[in-house]
């Protein structure tokens, strides 16, 4: 079995739930992810073109392993509407063993 450092989150937003409903089954049915959680309407404040900005942004947490990070990535990338997507990884550093197995099995 695979130690929990093999094991990662991606953190994206989005400007709709239906973009990132639409991202999320495009990559778990591609198995690039085990599994995509989406979080309604969070606030972000930041800077574009030197401009500030306040819009309201759905979050996505997806569960994969280290060797399938690269992919999805490139994939969300591919599929988002932003210029510049937020797309960060969060190494997964321990967790559930059974959970983590079922990761790995739902690739």
């Amino acid at each position: 079995m695979k130690e929990a450092w093999d094991f990662s989150t991606i953190y994206v937003t989005f400007s709709s739930e239906e973009e990132a409903k639409k991202i999320s089954k495009e990559v778990v049915a591609e198995r690039l992810a085990a599994c995509a959680n989406i979080i309604k309407s969070m606030d972000s404040i930041y800077i574009w073109n030197d401009v500030l900005e306040e819009t309201t942004e759905m979050v996505c947490l997806f569960k994969t392993t280290k060797d399938k990070v690269g992919s999805l990535m490139q994939r969300i990338k591919e599929l988002h509407s932003y210029e510049t997507p937020c797309i960060v990884e969060w190494p997964i550093v321990s967790g559930n063993p059974d959970y983590l197995d079922w990761i790995r099995k739902s690739l």
